[in-house]
């Protein structure tokens, strides 16, 4: 199970992305992956976002293996949902 990340402070949580957020910040990294670090991708999405919950969404994509940054701070597009279809096609992967 993946666990959600939020920012807590002493005044409650903050940085809660919506649903809407972290699908838009995904379609910007598969459109852009391995083009961008994290500032210059954030600049690239379509719609204003703080940049704090910005990166709420990409710790959550790091955490679910959807994304990596690499060494230099590149942002890469990892999820392949064919070759997991793929898998479960041939029967190696149950649920």
């Amino acid at each position: 199970m993946v666990q959600v990340i939020k920012k807590q402070t002493s005044k409650g949580i903050l940085y809660n992305p919506t649903l809407s957020s972290v699908l838009m910040v995904e379609e910007t990294i598969q459109k852009h992956s391995q083009e961008y670090g994290k500032y210059q991708l954030w600049k690239k999405l379509p719609t204003k976002m703080m940049y704090q919950t910005y990166l709420v969404i990409l710790d959550y994509l790091v955490i679910s293996g959807k994304i990596l940054i690499d060494k230099e701070g590149c942002i890469m597009w990892t999820w392949d949902p064919a070759g997991v279809a793929d898998l479960r096609k041939k029967g190696l992967i149950i649920k």
